[in-house]
């Protein structure tokens, strides 16, 4: 068992890291666990004109420097997957189990965000072996004058259809569900997001689509558990509402221990 960490905040996206920035300013062990690349879904965005005060500003530039941030301020930072969190006995704290290690804190923040949501068996039988892609932004400039696909029908599809048509000689759309064009070289899949709450296991109340169930003051249904993000029932998912779920996540966690 590792020594006792005040709050261990799950995710490293523009929650997450708010919130490590906010508990370490007052002064608390912080410990943030991330599982794929520290900066969040949004370092897949080359540019943003909706964050204040810096329009233009690309996602990955924006997510480097709260991240030097944090790092300076003395969080610390690990790139590891949690496998599951479970109460101490006596509800004093908590065990938060990755696929490296074990760690013992006092109160945790879920900050986990979203993931694309996959294709349907039907559609991966027929891409084959062609590739399948979540972010056009990402992947659109390897097939620079040659067809593609997109899966979906809402604004993340409009978007990746938008983009791509500036460099793929041919664009076609088609519904989730729907036959994929044969001749298509790539299927980029825009059908929606999930929350990555799946380890949870009981922990906090989730709704009917897998969102922890708070409000605006990020506290869960379990006491010590808080939530910040993406992965919390809200009506509007944006980086400044992320930004502002971490800072009062922070707070509460810090409330919560003292």
């Amino acid at each position: 068992m590792k020594k006792e960490i005040d709050i261990v905040v799950v995710g490293a996206g523009m929650a997450g890291m708010t919130a490590a920035i906010y508990a370490k300013r007052a002064r608390r062990e912080v410990l943030v666990l991330e599982k794929k690349a520290f900066g969040g879904q949004i370092i897949d965005s080359l540019r943003l004109d909706n964050w204040p005060g810096e329009p233009g500003v690309s996602g990955p530039d924006l997510m480097e420097k709260i991240y030097h941030q944090a790092n300076n301020l003395g969080v610390n930072f690990k790139d590891e997957e949690v496998i599951s969190i479970a109460s101490k006995e006596g509800n004093k704290g908590f065990v938060v189990k990755t696929d490296e290690n074990e760690y013992s804190c006092g109160a945790i923040i879920l900050a986990m965000g979203t993931e694309p949501r996959k294709l349907g068996e039907k559609q991966i039988k027929e891409a084959g072996k062609r590739p399948i892609s979540y972010c056009a932004t990402c992947d659109g400039a390897l097939y620079k004058g040659r067809p593609v696909v997109v899966v979906g029908s809402g604004n993340t599809a409009k978007y990746e259809i938008k983009y791509l048509e500036k460099i793929a000689s041919k664009v076609y759309h088609v519904h989730h569900d729907d036959v994929l064009p044969e001749d298509a070289e790539a299927i980029f899949v825009a059908i929606g997001r999930v929350p990555s709450t799946g380890f949870l296991q009981g922990l906090v109340e989730l709704d009917q689509e897998g969102y922890i169930v708070a409000d605006e003051t990020c506290v869960t249904s379990c006491p010590g558990v808080f939530v910040a993000g993406d992965c919390r029932t809200k009506n509007l998912r944006q980086l400044v509402t992320a930004a502002g779920d971490g800072a009062n996540a922070a707070m509460a966690a810090v409330q919560y221990l003292e």
